[in-house]
């Protein structure tokens, strides 16, 4: 009996319209749509896509609890074998929506989800610790390769076989898995030591992650005559928001003008799509602290303020974007001589 497959898109890959048509609901479509179409020629042999689900990716991230229950209606319905989300590539909001799917199916439901992003996509941390994620180029000219790869796994797990990140090419998922072996593990341990020491190649029974080091700067040395900036992924911007900052998945920053007010309370508010803005617009200070500098700086306890604040939202933004702007205000700031920044976050 062939396996069911239900498909997850976007509005855009669903072929409802673009960046007009983000805001659409959730709906459900009986078949096969978009790339759902090419997902299912590469599975025939097992399964078929059923159904495809398509919402817009400002409503899904909008309104999640509402999109979740919408997919759980489907799911309890369709009663799929499996899921597939995308592939989303470097979306940003795609990627969020395709790891809240993914999320979602694996924390309430005992079915098996893969998807497809980019490295640098900002749902790639949550999707690939529930679901098998292929790494794709980080735009759509790469669907003719990531679906087949996507399809190959789905294959296997549909039919009962197991996968693994390093044969069947999915980010690796950072789980440990109990195994039996005919040799101790003392004896595994000595055998790498020696491949090691040889210069030989060993693969590692327990893979460390990678991080990226900073090496911090040297101390301010007198505080008293020291510039110190405002800088926030809070998502802080004035009325209006004139620079439309995105909400999630940020394209741009933004730099304004602080150098007249002691508070940012009464003239700025948050746009961030990430947490209760409540408390935030009440009293933005909060989350920007402009008054406890101001006041610092008048008590002699810093030099001065610097004149500029600047601002972006970090929930969603990828990693390349989020250096991007790191490098581009800390330029500014260079450029200015500031001393010091103050960094805040959400």
């Amino acid at each position: 009996m062939s396996k069911k497959v239900l498909y997850y898109v976007n509005q855009f890959f669903g072929q409802i319209g673009g960046e007009d048509q983000a805001h659409i609901a959730p709906e459900y479509k009986e078949g096969k749509i978009g790339p759902a179409l090419g997902f299912d020629k590469d599975i025939n042999s097992v399964g078929e896509v059923v159904g495809t689900l398509i919402c817009g990716d400002n409503y899904f991230n909008e309104n999640l609890d509402k999109s979740l229950e919408f997919l759980k209606d489907v799911l309890d319905e369709v009663k799929p074998d499996l899921v597939v989300a995308g592939p989303a590539f470097n979306a940003g909001r795609y990627g969020m929506a395709c790891a809240n799917v993914a999320k979602f199916v694996s924390e309430n439901y005992d079915i098996p989800v893969i998807t497809g992003m980019y490295e640098e996509n900002p749902g790639l941390e949550v999707a690939k610790a529930v679901s098998y994620v292929v790494p794709t180029k980080n735009n759509a000219g790469d669907m003719r390769k990531a679906l087949p790869k996507m399809a190959s796994i789905a294959v296997k797990i549909l039919n009962g076989e197991v996968v693994k990140p390093a044969v069947d090419g999915y980010f690796a998922q950072g789980k440990r898995l109990t195994v039996l072996s005919d040799k101790l593990g003392s004896e595994r341990a000595v055998e790498m030591l020696l491949k090691r020491l040889k210069g030989e190649e060993f693969e590692t029974e327990l893979p460390m992650p990678v991080f990226d080091k900073v090496d911090p700067a040297e101390p301010i040395k007198d505080l008293s005559k020291a510039t110190i900036a405002l800088v926030t992924t809070g998502g802080i911007v004035p009325e209006g928001n004139p620079d439309r900052i995105q909400s999630a998945s940020a394209q741009k920053w933004g730099k304004y003008d602080i150098s007249g007010i002691d508070e940012l309370k009464g003239k700025y508010v948050t746009i961030h799509g990430g947490y209760d803005p409540v408390y935030a617009n009440e009293d933005p200070d909060r989350v920007a602290p402009l008054r406890d500098l101001k006041k610092l700086e008048k008590d002699g306890v810093i030099g001065n303020v610097y004149k500029y604040f600047y601002t972006t939202t970090g929930t969603g933004t990828a990693v390349g974007n989020a250096i991007k702007f790191g490098q581009e205000i800390g330029q500014e700031l260079s450029d200015a001589k500031v001393d010091g920044v103050i960094l805040t976050s959400t």
